[in-house]
């Protein structure tokens, strides 16, 4: 399962916050139509098939495509001073 950096509960966080969603809310993460990327978008709830991963109050819903391809990585995430966040994927130590 995908886990999350301090970094990335703490930005999560705050993006969610900004974008005054409910409690329910969190960031999505969804595999676009043709495979090769990754979609992040700020979220009300999950969906249906969307796995949910929870730290630290950080939510990530992941749609069942990226679920599988984010299985074993670690989601670190980083906001500059403009406000411009960086997401990057690693693998698990």
């Amino acid at each position: 399962m995908l886990t999350l950096t301090e970094n990335a509960q703490t930005v999560i966080t705050g993006i969610v916050e900004n974008a005054s969603v409910a409690s329910t809310g969190g960031l999505r993460i969804s595999q676009d139509l043709g495979g090769s990327s990754l979609d992040v978008a700020v979220a009300a709830a999950p969906q249906d098939d969307d796995q949910v991963v929870e730290a630290a109050g950080a939510k990530v819903f992941l749609d069942p495509s990226a679920a599988v391809v984010l299985d074993d990585k670690v989601l670190d995430a980083s906001a500059a001073d403009d406000g411009r966040v960086d997401f990057t994927v690693g693998q698990q130590g």
